[in-house]
């Protein structure tokens, strides 16, 4: 038997289960807002070709209007000034768009805090625990964000003092960039940076340090909650956008049962 007839066997029988770790993709889909005087990405949405009708009598079909980061998206290095000279997202390597993950689960210390921040002595914590991160593979940041992912408002978390979402230090940023040997981190959230990052020593350090070091971020992702800690395997389908900083993307674990 070959490796990937095994592997159809073991999803079609059960002992791989695939989870969909990607938010529905509609107009509500909750999108990134930047105060004035950036530029904002459009929201999803959907223009109707012909649905059965004179224009269309036996088939139906829509033109789509969207964002690169609109949803559960893939960010290319091509995305920030620190990789500008980097990847872009049609680029990106396909044999690292599937690969091992992990999970770090903060989502206890961020119900209490949703400004928390993760650091470099959590993650090391978890590796004293679990073993070493997956070279060239997925570092999955669980908070529980995802939950607040059907209502824009929630999801954002704004006030008058600025946009309180969790997210990851300057120095664990650097740290994950430099000292691991990780292809990507994902995330719950909007993006991959806390909703302070903007007044960070280094702004947006998430963005600054890793697409900068050629690695990739994924957010709002869902489901993280159903994954081992360890163990798992990750596919990441983006669009080939030619050119473009990142994509909506279809993102799916396999666990074994």
């Amino acid at each position: 038997m070959t490796v990937l007839s095994t592997l159809q066997s073991a999803l079609a029988g059960g002992a791989v289960q695939v989870i969909d770790l990607t938010a529905p993709l509609e107009a509500s889909t909750p999108i990134l807002h930047l105060p004035e005087p950036f530029a904002n990405t459009i929201p999803f949405g959907l223009e109707p070709i012909s649905a059965y009708d004179e224009v269309g009598p036996a088939w139906y079909w829509n033109n789509i209007h969207t964002g690169e980061h609109t949803g559960t998206h893939l960010d290319a290095p091509k995305h920030w000034v620190t990789g500008r000279d980097g990847l872009d997202v049609a680029q990106a390597p396909v044999q690292n768009l599937i690969a091992p993950g992990v999970v770090i689960d903060m989502s206890e210390e961020v119900e209490r805090d949703a400004d928390f921040l993760l650091e470099v002595g959590h993650i090391e914590k978890w590796v004293d625990e679990n073993g070493p991160l997956p070279e060239s593979g997925w570092l999955f940041y669980r908070t529980g964000w995802d939950a607040r992912s059907s209502d824009t408002e929630s999801f954002l978390n704004v006030d008058d003092k600025g946009s309180h979402t969790p997210g990851v230090s300057a120095e664990c940023a650097k740290w994950l960039a430099e000292e691991t040997s990780l292809f990507g981190f994902g995330v719950e959230t909007v993006g991959t940076d806390a909703g302070a990052a903007a007044g960070f020593e280094t702004p947006f350090p998430c963005h600054h340090y890793l697409l900068g070091a050629g690695k990739f971020g994924l957010t709002q992702l869902q489901n993280l909650a159903t994954l081992p800690a360890t163990g798992f395997l990750v596919v990441v389908a983006p669009l080939p956008i030619v050119g473009g900083s990142g994509s909506p993307a279809r993102v799916l674990a396999m666990i074994q049962r």
